[in-house]
């Protein structure tokens, strides 16, 4: 099976038109852990439940909360293309209400 590719600008994980059409201007995409779950940014600690901490190795993925692919950003950044790392599903709890919880917290 040939590995989906998002298309991608230079380097840049900011750039990403996912797969299915979606860019960080349109629906959003989500920086991610490597499990693909949505990773809290603020400033506070600890984490709300429902999202990651951010990864101690500081390995970021990025997911697209429309379809579930999720791009390894290392590799986007080195390499300057977007492979599909993995699928998550964005539908279905706890995946969803952690996206819900992004978002809400992101507004």
């Amino acid at each position: 099976m040939d590995t989906e590719t998002a298309d991608v600008i230079g380097h840049d994980v900011t750039t990403i038109t996912c797969v299915c059409g979606n860019t960080v201007s349109k629906d959003g995409l989500i920086q991610a852990n490597s499990e693909g779950v949505p990773v809290f940014i603020g400033e506070s600690s600890p984490a709300p439940a429902e999202l990651a901490e951010w990864p101690a190795d500081g390995e970021l993925y990025t997911l697209c909360p429309s379809c579930g692919r999720v791009y390894r950003d290392s590799v986007i950044e080195e390499t300057g293309t977007a492979p599909v790392a993995f699928r998550v599903d964005v539908a279905t709890d706890p995946m969803a209400e952690a996206i819900r919880v992004h978002w809400n917290l992101s507004t």
